[in-house]
């Protein structure tokens, strides 16, 4: 179930986009990945979309367990059709479906650098298989859910429009994930151009919010958990990686406006211009936040390979681009990280409590 901070967000999220909601009135959307930290909040707008305004959304949403769906949608998944499987294999759907969101993915850095293998398959097999059940349809809209990471490196440059790409080794095992999701990209334009399908990428950058699991592993979740747990947030690297990122409210708004209004087969960044970071500044603004004069910022260096982390980058997502659709962030990083804090506190009560 969702816990109140993320219904309160995402609550104010339909009431401020209620036309781009209305655009999918009476429409099949098809969501994977759709237990995930945004397809599920993407799943979640919706079902607000039709309980606030009426809008008859109809949902489906592939999962690999059942179990976790109820888990997570509680008693709404009696609003949903849920079919499970395993992305990789073949999808059937008997309903018509209008709209595409593919999120359905590799997630865990760690299984990136000990299960690389497992990473390419389940990113390029799970694209071509959604993108199969979407020749069968007649669809007005597909949308994969893309990565930053599919830029690679840059010597100098650092703002980054999406013509704009760097250097990736593929000799490194840590590059399954970034070349899975270059070559799941070529597929989507693949079949956009072969089968004439609507197709849309969404690159993201690393995006969170409220509804963070509290035992999630990426870094910015273990900077929280150290605050929360009164710990020093301790960085195994020299914390000089700069990016921007994204709050899950402004990412589900930016998805959708690339799946509703964004040009077939083209690439939209989905971030926030202004929440630009380095990994060491982001620590330090993570034990600021909490008031826990505890915690501090202390390094531990040691090989990055042992964490599944990239090599040092530095790089900015340009969104002029998706804004020039009509979307515009609007959550800044402080605000971001409170909620974060708070959702992942109110996590570890309910854990203690079961």
């Amino acid at each position: 179930m969702f816990d109140k901070y993320v219904v309160k967000e995402i609550e104010d999220l339909v009431s401020e986009n209620k036309a781009l909601f209305e655009s999918l009135h009476s429409k099949r959307v098809f969501v994977t990945g759709a237990t995930g930290l945004i397809g599920s909040q993407i799943v979640l707008a919706l079902l607000i979309a039709n309980k606030k305004y009426g809008f008859k959304i109809e949902i489906t949403i592939f999962v690999r367990s059942l179990l976790k769906a109820r888990t997570v949608f509680g008693d709404d998944i009696k609003a949903l059709q849920a079919i499970e499987g395993d992305i990789r294999d073949k999808i059937t759907v008997e309903d018509t479906i209008d709209y595409i969101i593919h999120g359905a993915s590799a997630t865990d850095s760690l299984d990136f650098v000990q299960k690389p293998v497992d990473t390419i398959y389940t990113v390029v097999d799970g694209t071509r298989n959604v993108l199969e059940l979407a020749k069968l349809k007649d669809i007005s809209g597909f949308v994969f859910l893309s990565s930053l990471e599919v830029y690679g490196a840059f010597e100098n440059q650092k703002d980054v429009s999406e013509n704009d790409f760097g250097y990736l080794n593929p000799a490194n095992a840590r590059s399954s994930y970034s070349e899975g999701k270059r070559l799941a990209e070529s597929l989507c334009i693949a079949y956009a151009t072969q089968y004439y399908l609507p197709v849309k990428i969404a690159r993201l950058s690393q995006t969170f919010g409220p509804g963070v699991n509290y035992q999630d592993n990426r870094v910015f979740a273990q900077f929280v958990r150290s605050v929360i747990e009164k710990r020093d947030i301790v960085l195994h690297t020299s914390g000089r990686t700069e990016r921007n990122y994204c709050s899950i409210k402004d990412a589900v708004t930016g998805i959708l406006y690339v799946l509703i209004m964004g040009q077939s087969e083209e690439a939209y960044n989905v971030a926030n211009e202004d929440t630009l970071i380095s990994i060491k500044d982001m620590a330090g603004l993570v034990a600021s936040l909490d008031g826990n004069s505890i915690t501090k910022v202390v390094f531990d260096l040691q090989d990055i390979k042992k964490f599944g982390y990239n090599p040092e980058v530095k790089l900015k997502l340009l969104t002029g681009k998706l804004e020039s659709l009509g979307w515009k962030p609007t959550t800044d990083l402080p605000t971001i990280f409170s909620g974060v804090i708070q959702s992942m506190k109110h996590s570890r009560v309910k854990q203690d409590e079961q």
